[in-house]
């Protein structure tokens, strides 16, 4: 089949568009290549894609007017898969513009694009921020989703509720799923993992948030995309389509569901730098704070409904899939260093 990736040359973005191309099918790329993080990476990820055969990759801006609609017009994708985002809690507390130019206006150019030319299949990533000041664990995607502690929550709640008025609407099979922090080989810069490993190899002290005790329901990007490969061939029917379970998200008025992707066994993050610690062979000089605001203390996902769909949940233990990340980090900073 024919694939539309938003966010091709991001972290998650370029390992789907790879597996897809390994499985077979033609993906048409299209990034903004913004400078939010180290753009050398973004252009790595997207040169290795553009050679393999069946990748087509366009530069431009989502909520450029026209541009994805001109785009869907071209390419004719059957199934779009939109991952592009503004993304990070943090960078939120201090660019709050670039949320909602990116999540809220482009994941409407994404829309108004999937209305005018129809596909089978519509994936929307949201996140397990969305679940904000919810003090009940594990996270259901049943759980109201209405105290988000930050912009970039907020504007993904948006953004699902965008695509469900457009599923209602226009017919659109729409998947929405929340990711629970992602990590693994070319992870992005801004993330813990690259921020501690960086730090340590320099010698210099890691500043710990939550002073180690915060727990994340780490996903494993392999995990992560195997689940997305999965969910594409399970789009939402209309109404009157019976739930696959008693936990079904599946919507009474329109073909659109919510998906939780995480593998409901979190870890601290004292225990991710351990692992980090580990397959570095060195110790880190810890400063512990408090958490910062925007930070919840624990996200855990319940995981019934994406079992019930796709007979998988992610599995990678913390150790594994953190050592495999750190060999990616050394090798990637000898190459830039040679």
């Amino acid at each position: 089949m024919r694939f539309l990736v938003t966010g091709a040359a991001g972290f998650i973005g370029s390992h789907l568009s790879g597996r897809l191309l390994s499985d077979g099918h033609e993906v048409v790329g299209l990034d903004g290549m913004t400078d939010y993080y180290d753009v050398g990476l973004k252009r790595e990820r997207l040169a290795a894609l553009e050679a393999r055969p069946g990748f087509t990759g366009r530069v431009a801006m989502l909520e450029e007017p026209g541009a994805v609609m001109a785009l869907m017009a071209e390419a004719r994708p059957e199934i779009v898969i939109h991952l592009a985002a503004q993304a990070g809690v943090r960078y939120s507390l201090d660019h709050p513009a670039s949320y909602v130019s990116s999540n809220l206006v482009g994941t409407f150019q994404v829309l108004e694009a999937c209305r005018a030319h129809p596909v089978r299949h519509l994936l929307f990533a949201s996140t397990s921020s969305a679940y904000g000041g919810n003090g009940s664990v594990p996270f259901h995607e049943t759980d109201r989703a209405v105290s988000p502690l930050n912009i970039y929550a907020a504007s993904k709640i948006a953004g699902e509720a965008m695509a469900h008025s457009y599923a209602h609407l226009w017919g659109i099979p729409t998947t929405a799923f929340r990711f629970f922090t992602v990590y693994g080989p070319g992870g992005r810069p801004d993330m813990a993992p690259s921020l501690f490993t960086k730090k340590i190899l320099a010698g210099e002290p890691i500043e710990v948030f939550g002073h180690g005790e915060a727990v994340r329901d780490f996903t494993y990007i392999d995990d992560l995309v195997e689940c997305i490969v999965r969910l594409c061939a399970v789009p939402p029917g209309g109404p009157g389509t019976a739930p696959v379970s008693e936990a079904d998200t599946l919507s009474p008025v329109a073909p659109y569901r919510l998906v939780n992707i995480g593998g409901g066994h979190p870890v601290s993050v004292t225990a991710m730098i351990d692992a980090i610690e580990a397959a570095l062979g060195l110790t880190a000089e810890r400063i512990l704070k408090p958490l910062p605001p925007g930070d919840v203390p624990r996200t855990e996902a319940s995981i019934g409904l994406l079992r019930d769909l796709v007979g998988f949940v992610p599995a990678t233990p913390i150790g594994p899939g953190i050592a495999a990340f750190v060999a990616w980090y050394r090798e990637r900073a000898a190459r830039l260093a040679a």
